[in-house]
């Protein structure tokens, strides 16, 4: 009986045509199921960036107002060149607005991979709002081209 099978497993030579294409259905279902998917995790990506760096700016700003520095506004640059904050990211030219009977508001233009957002007087709470699939409650502070 070993024989018998040692000789049929010597005949074998290769894969048949019929286990060849199983294989390649196979991994056209794998690839139909992981390509979008690992698109969404990219866009994804993206507004979790535009998130952190307006959340960065605003933190390095309280940091900046908390120091004693005057001024009822205060710009990413003002804000990196005094070493409060080590990279603006996506939003090279933000304000920080200060205000003593509101949260403080950040306004600027960001730009990640094809997604575009503007942000008008956005509090802390606005910026946590952003993603892809959340539609902007506050229209006139967040805009987004995706």
């Amino acid at each position: 009986m070993r024989k018998f099978i040692q000789n049929k497993l010597k005949e074998q030579k290769g894969l048949t045509l019929i286990e060849l294409l199983a294989v390649i259905v196979i991994l056209a279902i794998v690839a139909a199921i992981a390509i979008p998917a690992i698109g969404n995790v990219i866009e994804n990506s993206r507004y979790g960036a535009i998130k952190s760096d307006a959340t960065n700016i605003m933190a390095a700003a309280d940091v900046y107002y908390a120091d004693g520095n005057e001024g009822a506004s205060v710009t990413a640059t003002i804000l990196k060149s005094k070493g409060y904050l080590d990279d603006a990211g996506s939003f090279a030219e933000a304000t920080v607005t200060k205000s003593a009977t509101a949260p403080s508001t950040i306004s600027g233009n960001s730009v990640v991979g094809n997604v575009k957002l503007t942000l008008t007087g956005a509090t802390r709470n606005d910026v946590k709002l952003i993603s892809k699939d959340n539609i902007p409650i506050r229209t006139d502070v967040i805009k987004i081209t995706p």
